[in-house]
């Protein structure tokens, strides 16, 4: 079930972390990119924290992600993809540019892409 604008307002009221806040209010101005606005939005607890191996086990080569939280260091990545996070570990930040796997950020990318064309969002 979506998330309703009002809903994602008040919630985004108990943000302290004024990049998050950016990115949030950036995300649901954008209809294609609303549902990264409403995982933002939910408590950090509540958000996505990915490893590199499940990363790697639900992605495809050549594939553009948005992983609406944070990627974490355990396992490898071994596919040749772009990826757009909301923050990195430093040991998977080492690692991916190690695979010289492009990293963006996610409120450039929303500036950039505000279609969200050519990007799947893994939940």
């Amino acid at each position: 079930m979506a998330k309703s604008q009002s809903r994602i307002d008040k919630q985004l009221e108990r943000k302290t972390n004024t990049e998050l806040v950016e990115t949030i209010l950036a995300a649901k101005k954008k209809e294609a990119w609303k549902p990264v606005a409403e995982i933002l939005s939910f408590p950090r607890r509540k958000r996505m924290n990915l490893n590199l191996q499940e990363i790697n086990e639900k992605t495809k080569d050549g594939e553009h992600v948005v992983i609406a939280g944070k990627i974490l260091s355990q396992g490898e990545l071994n596919k040749k993809i772009k990826i757009t996070a909301m923050s990195i570990s430093e040991k998977a930040k080492e690692k991916l540019l190690k695979s010289k796997i492009e990293i963006n950020d996610m409120l450039n990318e929303i500036k950039k892409n505000p279609s969200a064309k050519g990007i799947r969002v893994l939940r």
